[in-house]
Formats: C-alpha cells, structure tokens, sequence
C-alpha cells in the first residue's frame, strides 16, 4: 500500500477514534444527567413522602390527645358528680352540727 494511502486510512482511524470517544463523552453526559434527574425524582419522592408521614403522625398523636382530653374530663365530671352527691349528703348533717352547737351556745348564755 501506497504511504499516501497509509497515511488516509491512518487519518480515517483517528476521525473515527475521536467520533467514537466524542460519542461515549455523549453518552456518558447523557447518562449522568438522566442519573441525576432520576436522583432528583427519588429525592422529591422522599421528601413528600417523610412530609406525608410526618403529617399521619401529626393527626395521631393530635388524636391521641383529643382521646386523652375527653378522658380526664369524663374522669374529672364523674369525680365531680362523687364530690357533689357526698356534700349533698353531708349537708343535712352539717345543718344537724351547726344547730346543734347553736343550741349548746344558747344554753350556756342561759
């Protein structure tokens, strides 16, 4: 072959080199933006679903206290209806005491 010819073909290779290199740096800037926005959709995804999760945890334990809340008050107005019956019974007696002092106090200025 011809040194002429040698060098062309020589000059084809290294064209078709630097093509072949030109499209692996493509594809590989092609590749790496697609990984990076694939990163970015799992990022977001994350991030409202950790939001999502933060909010049934939120209304849980909003629940958990509404539950609680009604509870005491159930316990306080139970309490409270015991601590009445028990006064209403005691007034008669407490009526009872008062006259009777009231007569010992009458008798003794007597």
């Amino acid at each position: 072959m011809p040194r002429p010819e040698v060098l062309e073909r020589i000059k084809e290779a290294e064209t078709e080199a630097d093509d072949i290199v030109a499209d692996a740096k493509e594809a590989r800037e092609e590749r790496i933006s697609e990984a990076r926005t694939k990163a970015e959709d799992i990022r977001s995804e994350a991030h409202e679903e950790a939001e999502e999760l933060e909010q049934r945890k939120l209304e849980n334990a909003r629940d958990d206290i509404e539950s609680e809340r009604k509870k005491l008050l159930a316990e306080g107005e139970e309490e409270r209806e015991a601590l009445e019956t028990r006064a209403e019974e005691n007034v008669d007696d407490a009526i009872e005491f008062v006259l009777d002092r009231f007569r010992e106090a009458v008798h003794a200025q007597t």
